[in-house]
């Protein structure tokens, strides 16, 4: 992927609406502005709006990766938060 600013917010947002990705890891820093805040916002967004479990610390990546959840294909149309 690209850098952010360069696109890549786009390329893992465009992999989600395609159901190319189920789990996001995007850690940034929290204490720089970024540039492309609005960009992220979008990101975020998109991967809530698709249900893709999203770490955005290093705790919340090491609970998702222990997901018996993580090892086997997961619908998120079945889930009991659909349409919800």
């Amino acid at each position: 992927m690209r850098s952010g600013p360069d696109g890549g917010d786009f390329q893992i947002g465009a992999r989600i609406v395609e159901g190319k990705i189920d789990y996001m890891f995007f850690f940034w820093s929290t204490t720089d502005v970024q540039p492309h805040d609005v960009d992220v916002k979008a990101l975020l967004r998109v991967a809530v709006q698709f249900n893709v479990g999203i770490a955005s610390n290093p705790a919340t990546a090491d609970k998702l990766i222990g997901s018996h959840l993580f090892e086997h294909a997961y619908d998120y149309r079945s889930s009991a938060l659909a349409g919800a």
